[in-house]
C-alpha cells in the first residue's frame, strides 16, 4: 500500500515512522525545517526501544506522492483545506483520505475536495510529542478507530490491519461520530486549561480549583453533545476527563506544546466548534466561549 502522510508534526511524524516499516510511505509538508532535517537525518522516533532514524521520503510537492492508495491527514485543523487539495492531487482515483485530526469539521472539508465516498473519519488517542523538526517522541499508546463504510469494508479492514502491523491498536467502528465527540469533549477541558496554566495534564487533577474548572468545561461540552444528539462513549464526562489526566499525567497537551512554540493552536476547531454547535442548538456555552477567547488572546500575545 502506498500511503501519503499529510503533515510532519507530532502525530504525522509518529504514524509515518511506524508505517514506513510495513508500507510505502511518503510525507507531505510545507514545513521547510522538517523537510530539511528528515532528508538529511531521517525521521527520528524516540520510544521505549530508544531512538531510531527512519528513511522516509518527504516533499512539499503533493504530486510526488501520487498515486497514493491512502492519504492519512494529520495536519492541524486550520490547515485541513490545504491538506485536502494535496490529498486530491496525491490520491489514486480509488484512493481514500483518512483523517485522524482533532476537532470538528475536518472530514467535511476533505469530502468537499476528494468526495464523500472517498473520505473516512477516524480518531486516535495515540500520544506524541514533537521534540524538534523531524524528531518525535511516542508519548503514550492509545487506540485508533477508523469509521466504517458499508461499501469499503474490505479496504478499511486492510488499512486497520496495516496499522496494527505498524504497532497501533486499531479497530473499525460504526460509532465513530460518538468517539470523535468523546475526544472533543475531553479535549475541550484539558487542552485550553493546560495551555493557559502552562502545566502538564496531571496538574488539572492535583489542584481543586483546576479540577473544578476542568469539570465545568467538559460537563458543558457534554451537554452540547447531548443536545445535538451525539451519545458519548462514557457515562460521565468529568470522571472520564480526570481519568485521562491521570493516565497521561506527564504528557504535555498538543495545545500547550503549540503555545510554548508560539504556534497557532486548534482552539477554533475544539472550543470554538463547541460554541458554534451550541449556538446552532439554541444553547449558551459560557465556559467554552471564555476558554476559546482566552486561548486566542494568548495566541495573539505570543505572536505579537
Amino acid at each position: 500500500m502506498r500511503i501519503a502522510v499529510v503533515g510532519a508534526g507530532a502525530l504525522g511524524s509518529l504514524f509515518a515512522a511506524r508505517l514506513a516499516s510495513v508500507a510505502s510511505v511518503i510525507m507531505l509538508s510545507r514545513w521547510a525545517e522538517a523537510i530539511a532535517e528528515i532528508k538529511a537525518q531521517g525521521l527520528r522516533l524516540v520510544d521505549a526501544e530508544g531512538e531510531r532514524a527512519h528513511l522516509v521520503p518527504i516533499s512539499s510537492d503533493s504530486s510526488a506522492a501520487a498515486p497514493a492508495d491512502l492519504a492519512l491527514v494529520l495536519v492541524k485543523s486550520y490547515d485541513t483545506a490545504h491538506a485536502a487539495e494535496w490529498a486530491a492531487t496525491a490520491l489514486a482515483p480509488t484512493g481514500l483520505a483518512l483523517t485522524l485530526q482533532n476537532g470538528l469539521g475536518n472530514a467535511e472539508i476533505l469530502a468537499a475536495m476528494v468526495g464523500l465516498h472517498r473520505t473516512v473519519q477516524g480518531v486516535t488517542s495515540e500520544g506524541a510529542t514533537l521534540l524538534g523538526p523531524g524528531r518525535v517522541r511516542h508519548a503514550g499508546s492509545g487506540v485508533t478507530s477508523v469509521g466504517t463504510k458499508p461499501d469499503l469494508t474490505a479496504r478499511l479492514e486492510e488499512i486497520a490491519a496495516l496499522f496494527r502491523q505498524a504497532g497501533f491498536a486499531t479497530d473499525l467502528s460504526d460509532r465513530v461520530d460518538s468517539l470523535v465527540w468523546g475526544k472533543l469533549v475531553i479535549s475541550a477541558g484539558i487542552n485550553p486549561l493546560t495551555a493557559l496554566l502552562d502545566v502538564p495534564n496531571s496538574a488539572l487533577v492535583e489542584d481543586d480549583a483546576a479540577r473544578a474548572a476542568l469539570r465545568l468545561a467538559v460537563d458543558e461540552a457534554a451537554a452540547i453533545a447531548g443536545k445535538v444528539g451525539i451519545p458519548l462513549p462514557y457515562p460521565d464526562a468529568g470522571t472520564r476527563a480526570e481519568e485521562v489526566c491521570r493516565a497521561t499525567a506527564a504528557n504535555l497537551s498538543s495545545m500547550l506544546q503549540d503555545v510554548r512554540r508560539g504556534s497557532r493552536t486548534e482552539i477554533d476547531a475544539i472550543n470554538g466548534a463547541l460554541v458554534s454547535a451550541a449556538a446552532a442548538a439554541g444553547l449558551a456555552a459560557p465556559v467554552n466561549r471564555l476558554l476559546w477567547h482566552l486561548v486566542r488572546a494568548r495566541e495573539g500575545r505570543l505572536r505579537a
